[in-house]
């Protein structure tokens, strides 16, 4: 069963408060996505950690409900 833009969005939301979070649907299928999430918890973390906080907040979901994520992580500019 394939994920809503709206569930990832809000279960990405819900793990990082304050989070903002910008996501495609890559294929029109619902199981293929593409996030950019910009939180201030990711400062002085380093590209693979800002990316497990990401997957961690996806509860076990991923390859699952969801088959691809493109992840694009950063802090506050």
């Amino acid at each position: 069963m394939a994920m809503t833009m709206e569930h990832l969005e809000s279960m990405i939301k819900e793990a990082l408060p304050g989070a903002s979070v910008t996501i495609e649907d890559l294929r029109g299928d619902g199981d293929h996505y593409a996030a950019h999430v910009v939180y201030e918890g990711f400062k002085g973390k380093s590209r693979v950690q800002q990316h497990q906080m990401v997957y961690k907040s996806l509860k076990g979901r991923m390859g699952d409900e969801l088959h691809a994520l493109a992840l694009q992580t950063s802090p506050p500019a």
